[in-house]
């Protein structure tokens, strides 16, 4: 997100904060960012989307979308302004239960439903609203984990940094889709499939800024599998892993690792991992292909379910679900060491972005 996307909509940068309203979360929390330290402020708060857990913002219009992770399966879309979010229309469905993520891709609007094992995509309006029918891919297949892989469970889905492709992350089915869609009717295809180590559970992906390396996190094992990602043919090709927590230490907690970030120069990555409530940092010094793991700090709080940089990214901030707050940190430049600079209550706190 650029400069163009932070400023003139309620003046200044904003952060906007998913929690579980099943869980006692406000919904979407509306913040302001003090550009000196980062602090978040909450301003506003609204309820209208039931467990909005994740949010998107489009970059070219500024409209924000949150997912209801419910059985039924919708989207809601709003309009930033200086006095909080205006809702454009009413929820829409997706055609999926559980949607645990979504994207934009284009005027095309993408979720990745995570019970129903599928992803959709809703046609966008002028305006940002999404309208009409979904259409829906399902995943097929399933994994070695009985209790968390018995059929497809996407977790993730995201258009390429080119814009041909969209990948979806699937921790079911230990694999990896890149589709193609329709630019008519938003039909998505499958065009090929990566699969991963079985058992991992692919969680999230994110690609370095060069456009040539992705990262695969993965939820049932804390590893992360770097990947060679060719934009014109399509294809990711695993190329190795690198672990993102110790295993099987006496006492440790089991490590579930929720999200993953590339600093906006491609110097570092971090990763946020549950269970050991830590952020994972990562230099990429030796090369976009060669994370090194640097160092490991608490990330200030209970089960940190999603990880974002500010815009700069000099400042990372984790939603940290179970202790209900979102707890910052400023990132060392000269090593990426996230260093904690403060914190703020949030209830079921789930995601961060900025706009």
């Amino acid at each position: 997100m650029g400069d163009a996307d932070t400023t003139g909509r309620g003046g200044g940068l904003r952060a906007y904060i998913g929690s579980f309203t099943s869980g006692g979360g406000h919904g979407i929390t509306t913040a302001a960012v003090d550009p000196a330290t980062g602090a978040l402020t909450p301003l506003t708060a609204t309820g209208a989307v039931e467990d909005p857990s994740y949010l998107a913002v489009a970059r070219d219009s500024g409209v924000l979308y949150a997912v209801s992770e419910s059985d039924r399966g919708a989207v809601a879309a709003f309009r930033p302004t200086a006095h909080g979010l205006d809702p454009l229309g009413e929820a829409v469905g997706v055609g999926g239960a559980g949607p645990t993520h979504l994207s934009v891709a284009g005027r095309l609007l993408l979720t990745a439903n995570y019970t129903s094992g599928s992803v959709s995509g809703l046609p966008l309006a002028a305006d940002g609203a999404p309208v009409g029918t979904a259409s829906v891919l399902a995943h097929r297949g399933s994994g070695p984990d009985a209790g968390r892989q018995e059929r497809p469970h996407a977790h993730q889905v995201l258009p390429d940094p080119s814009g041909r492709w969209i990948l979806s992350v699937d921790l079911g089915t230990d694999s990896v889709r890149v589709c193609a869609a329709d630019p008519a009717t938003g039909e998505l295809r499958v065009h090929a499939e990566t699969a991963v180590r079985p058992g991992t559970g692919p969680r999230h992906l994110a690609f370095h800024p060069g456009g040539e390396v992705a990262y695969v996190l993965h939820e049932l094992e804390p590893q992360l599998t770097v990947c060679r990602w060719n934009q014109e043919d399509g294809r990711l090709e695993p190329v190795g892993e690198v672990p993102v927590a110790s295993t099987g230490a006496p006492g440790a907690a089991r490590a579930y690792p929720s999200a993953i970030v590339v600093s906006p120069d491609g110097r570092f990555l971090w990763a946020a991992v549950r269970g050991a409530d830590a952020i994972a940092a990562f230099s990429l010094a030796e090369g976009a292909a060669a994370p090194r793991l640097t160092d490991t700090v608490d990330c200030g709080g209970s089960w940190p379910r999603d990880l974002a940089a500010d815009p700069s990214g000099r400042r990372l901030y984790a939603a940290n679900e179970r202790s209900g707050d979102v707890t910052w940190f400023d990132v060392d430049p000269l090593t990426g060491r996230p260093v904690r600079a403060g914190s703020v209550a949030v209830p079921a706190a789930t995601c961060v972005v900025f706009a």
